[in-house]
């Protein structure tokens, strides 16, 4: 298997399907988790859906890069969401996540290989490989947040 298909074997691990590392992912996380729970503040924690939908938010940005476009994210702005009102608004930002996430992994499988050693947009934000990386990491470490906060919010 080649670096990219491992990248986005790993890549769709945490996002969609994957148990190796944290036995369980996003998608096993959030489908069928009724919206008030993902909405619910726990003291000064970010609900589970801001974190899912920051998640979302550096995939789709990252996206666009890789789809040849600006890098137009800023970290200033990635928790800035209006509120998720109905379980309908729910169910279709979580079919837009997985959809994007997809669309993501297909990207790193189709991209040339020399092309993940060199810079992403500007040197100062290391290589496309250093951003998938990233991405994955982040991705895990919000994941644990979203295990964490479930776990708490079911046990009040």
């Amino acid at each position: 298997m080649n670096n990219r298909a491992q990248l986005a074997n790993r890549f769709r691990e945490v996002i969609l399907n994957g148990t190796w590392i944290s036995n369980t992912n996003f998608k096993n996380q959030l489908d069928n988790l009724d919206w008030k729970i993902a909405t619910t503040k726990l003291q000064d924690l970010n609900t589970i859906s801001a974190l899912a939908r920051h998640i979302h938010y550096y995939i789709n940005g990252i996206k666009n890069v890789f789809l040849g476009g600006n890098l137009e994210i800023r970290d200033k702005f990635s928790f800035d969401f209006p509120p998720v009102e109905s379980q309908e608004e729910w169910e279709k930002f979580l079919n837009k996540f997985w959809s994007d996430a997809e669309e993501f992994a297909g990207l790193i499988e189709q991209m040339p290989e020399e092309k993940l050693f060199e810079s992403f947009v500007d040197e100062k934000y290391g290589t496309c490989l250093r951003n998938i990386d990233g991405m994955i990491e982040h991705s895990y470490y919000h994941l644990g947040q979203i295990v964490l906060i479930k776990k708490i919010l079911r046990n009040q």
